[in-house]
């Protein structure tokens, strides 16, 4: 990983990356700030593990990203409804700020019923060395999920409910690929989340609701920004960072591991990233989709790991300099820096210095979206590569394996 820099923020430690695309990544559990190395990637990380600093909740309103998070929104108030639009359509609903509140999808919903059903079930995640972070009830007997990076480097900690209670927490599982983790807490009949079993629409209305700076329980609102989502310079920091939801509803550091819910009720996203003010970003968010939530959690519960499919290689997104460096003739794609011994890209005959531009049916631009292509497979599909070597095309097929634990 990386090495880190930064400084506090005041009352309150949290966890949640905050990634500045340009050169820089901030994290915010408690203190550090580090700017990043290697050929492909221009951003560098801090973890949830280290220090790093949140500006002040009345600052400009932030964006997140994902291991860690600097900035904040504007005005988040514990328990308030972010300012913004009032109103908006969910399957030929209409959500309003106060109107009569439906199951249905097809009337109107009101947006404080709607948070008063949700946010019991939404938790906040305290460490015993100050850092916070959320959480969401999975299961009534007392399992919660949250990011992985909200609980890295510790095996307890503790989980403040809607209702003003606590209740020890000891994390059972995590798989910081996907950037989730499952916590089992000593307390049962608590109000579980429901979840989408499909991806949202661009537009639909979206309420992020989580422990931003120490303030449990606050709401922001905003709409679906887009789907499919992946965060260029961070192949070399976290392999989480893609296939996301981009969402504006403002998202600051402690936020990490909350819901970002619609006006069905549902989570349709975990909250994990956000796009600092310093970056020249305005309420840029992300959140992990509903469907892969599920997909990990269910694993992580019934295994304790989560199966991904494995090439064997190091990619680099493909920049000037690594081009000039390979004397290569192409400037997009995915280099390859290494490849595993044995692995499966080496046993199809790839090599370092070649550029991989398709994945099966998927163009790649970068090492992001080979990521973002691998996660979509699974160990044992047989894959078309193509790649360049020596100037010219080629193909191979890889099959792919479980990624060694």
């Amino acid at each position: 990983m990386q090495s880190f820099a930064g400084s506090s923020a005041p009352g309150a430690r949290v966890l949640l990356v905050a990634i500045v695309v340009s050169a820089l990544i901030v994290g915010c559990q408690s203190g550090s700030t580090t700017t990043g190395s290697g050929a492909a990637a221009s951003a560098a990380a801090t973890q949830a593990g280290s220090s790093a600093s949140a500006q002040p909740a009345s600052s400009a309103p932030a964006a997140t990203s994902s291991t860690g998070a600097t900035g904040s929104q504007s005005g988040a108030v514990a328990g308030s409804v972010a300012p913004g639009a009032s109103t908006a359509t969910a399957s030929g609903g209409t959500a309003t700020a106060g109107g009569t509140s439906t199951t249905s999808g097809t009337g109107t919903v009101s947006i404080p019923d709607l948070i008063a059903q949700v946010s019991p079930s939404v938790v906040a995640i305290l460490r015993a060395d100050g850092a916070q972070g959320s959480g969401v009830v999975w299961d009534p007997s007392g399992i919660v999920i949250t990011n992985n990076h909200v609980i890295e480097g510790v095996k307890t900690v503790t989980v403040a409910f809607a209702d003003g209670t606590r209740a020890d927490g000891t994390v059972q599982s995590a798989d910081p690929r996907v950037d989730l983790a499952v916590v089992k807490v000593n307390r049962t009949n608590i109000p579980a989340a429901s979840f989408r079993t499909t991806l949202p629409r661009v537009g639909e209305t979206a309420i992020a609701i989580g422990n931003p700076l120490g303030f449990e329980g606050s709401v922001t609102e905003g709409i679906i920004s887009g789907l499919g989502r992946t965060i260029p310079g961070s192949a070399s920091t976290s392999p989480a960072l893609v296939d996301l939801i981009q969402t504006d509803a403002p998202i600051s550091p402690g936020n990490s591991g909350g819901a970002v819910v619609g006006v069905d009720g549902k989570v349709i996203g975990i909250s994990v990233a956000y796009i600092p003010p310093s970056a020249s970003a305005v309420s840029i968010g992300f959140a992990i989709p509903a469907p892969t939530v599920t997909d990990t959690i269910q694993q992580l519960i019934e295994t304790g790991h989560v199966r991904h499919a494995f090439m064997g290689i190091e990619p680099a997104t493909l920049d000037p300099e690594t081009a000039q460096a390979y004397k290569l003739s192409v400037d997009q794609g995915a280099v390859i820096l290494d490849v595993v011994s044995g692995g499966p890209a080496e046993k199809a005959g790839l090599k370092a210095g070649d550029v991989v531009t398709k994945f099966g049916d998927a163009t790649i631009a970068s090492a992001e979206d080979l990521l973002a292509a691998l996660r979509k497979a699974s160990p044992g599909d047989k894959v078309s590569v193509t790649y360049i070597r020596n100037g010219k095309d080629q193909t191979a097929d890889v099959t792919l394996v479980d990624l060694p634990s």
